[in-house]
C-alpha cells in the first residue's frame, strides 16, 4: 500500500519544549444525538490523550513533538497530516505496514452519563506494539518535558515496558509529566491500579482526577492522593467543576496545597477537558509561572475546549489568558466563560460575570 508521511526519525533530533508519546486514533463523531445504532452518519476527527495535549500546546505557541506508531494506511495519513497541521513535529512517528491505525466511534452525549457509548477498534493497532525497540528513544527524550499517560501502559506488555524505560530515573532525564488516565476497559487484569501507581511515583509531575483516584486506588481527597505519591515534585488533583489542587514539593516539604476554583463554563461538549487542562498547566510550567497561575491557565485551556465541540479548540491568545489568570480572587471566582470567549482581543472584563 502506498501512503504518505515520515517513515524514519531524523538523524539529528532538535530539543523541543514538550514531547508527547502515545496512541492517537481517528475519531468518528455523530452528526446528531442518539445511540450509536441510530446515528446515520459521523464526522471524522482525531482523538488521543497525548496528541490532544501536543496539539493544544503547539496551538499555544510551544514547540512540540508527537511520537507514536500508525498504520501504513489512509487513516494513518490523516492523523499525521491533521496533527502536523497544528504545528506539531510528527517526524518521529513510525508507520507499520502490518497493523492498522486505531479508530473509535462515540456518541454525542456527556461521557459522565449512562447513555454515553464508545466503540473502540484499536486491538492490534500499530500503536499497541510501541516498544523500546521500534521507537526513537532519543527523540522521545529530546524535550524539556516528556508527557505520558496511563493509557499507553494498558495497550500491551511492550507499551508498558516502554513506559518503564522512559520513566527510569537517570541523569539528564526530561521532566516527566504523567496523566493517570485510568481506562478500566483497557486493562485485562487486576494489575492496572498497581501499575499506574508505580508509574505515577516515577514521574516528576502527576495529573489525576479526584474521582479517578477513588476509582483506581480507593483514595479520597487530595491529602490521601499526595500521601500515596510521595516522590513526584508536583501532584495536581483535578476536581471537575470544583477546580483543582496542586501540591508542590519542589522547594520544601511543608508547602501547603494550592486550590484554584474553576471558572463557570457554559459547556458545549464535555470532552477533552482533562487533556486541555494538562496542556494549559504545562504551558504555564514551561514559562516558570507560580503554581496558582499554572492552575488558572489549566482551567482556561480546559474552558476553551468545553465551550467548543470536539476534543480540541483554539486556545486563548497568551496575553488574553495572562490577563484572566492575573484577575483578583473575587473576579476570578465570578468569571463565567461561554462560546467564543477565546476570541483574540477580548478583554477580561468582557468575560461574563453574574
Amino acid at each position: 500500500m502506498t501512503s504518505t508521511g515520515p517513515r524514519n526519525a531524523p538523524d539529528v533530533v532538535d530539543v523541543v519544549d514538550v514531547v508527547a508519546l502515545g496512541e492517537s486514533m481517528v475519531t468518528f463523531l455523530p452528526t446528531r444525538p442518539g445511540r450509536l445504532a441510530d446515528v446515520p452518519s459521523f464526522d471524522r476527527a482525531i482523538g488521543g490523550a497525548e496528541s490532544n495535549v501536543a496539539c493544544a500546546l503547539a496551538a499555544a505557541g510551544h514547540s512540540v513533538r508527537w511520537i507514536s506508531r500508525v498504520g501504513d494506511d489512509a487513516f494513518g495519513d490523516h492523523l499525521i497530516e491533521a496533527i502536523g497541521a497544528y504545528g506539531v513535529d510528527v517526524a518521529s512517528v513510525r508507520r507499520d505496514p502490518a497493523r492498522p491505525t486505531g479508530v473509535y466511534f462515540r456518541t454525542a452525549g456527556d461521557r459522565a452519563t449512562d447513555a454515553h457509548e464508545v466503540a473502540y477498534y484499536r486491538a492490534g493497532s500499530a500503536a499497541s506494539v510501541m516498544s523500546v525497540g521500534n521507537l526513537d528513544l532519543a527523540a522521545a527524550r529530546a524535550g524539556r518535558v516528556l508527557h505520558l499517560s496511563g493509557i499507553t501502559a494498558a495497550l500491551s506488555g511492550d507499551c508498558l515496558d516502554l513506559l518503564w524505560e522512559l520513566t527510569e530515573p537517570r541523569a539528564g532525564r526530561p521532566l516527566v509529566s504523567f496523566d493517570v488516565n485510568f481506562r478500566p476497559a483497557l486493562w485485562s487484569d487486576a494489575d492496572g491500579p498497581r501499575v499506574l501507581l508505580d508509574l505515577a511515583r516515577r514521574a516528576d509531575l502527576v495529573f489525576v482526577g479526584a474521582d479517578e483516584a477513588e476509582a483506581v486506588w480507593g483514595l479520597h481527597g487530595a491529602d490521601d492522593i499526595a500521601a500515596a505519591l510521595p516522590e513526584p515534585g508536583l501532584v495536581v488533583v483535578k476536581q471537575g467543576a470544583d477546580g483543582a489542587v496542586a501540591l508542590d514539593r519542589g522547594t520544601r516539604a511543608d508547602t501547603a496545597p494550592v486550590h484554584v476554583p474553576a471558572p463557570r463554563v457554559d459547556v458545549v461538549a464535555a470532552v477533552g477537558a482533562g487533556d486541555a487542562f494538562a496542556a494549559g498547566f504545562l504551558a504555564a510550567t514551561l514559562r516558570g509561572l507560580p503554581v496558582r497561575d499554572r492552575l488558572r491557565h489549566g482551567h482556561l485551556m480546559a474552558a476553551a475546549v468545553l465551550t467548543a465541540p470536539g476534543d480540541l479548540a483554539t486556545p486563548p491568545a497568551r496575553d488574553h489568558a495572562d490577563r484572566l489568570a492575573a484577575l483578583d480572587d473575587h473576579t476570578w471566582e465570578t468569571l463565567r466563560l461561554g462560546p467564543g470567549w477565546t476570541q483574540a482581543g477580548q478583554a477580561p472584563e468582557e468575560a461574563r460575570t453574574p
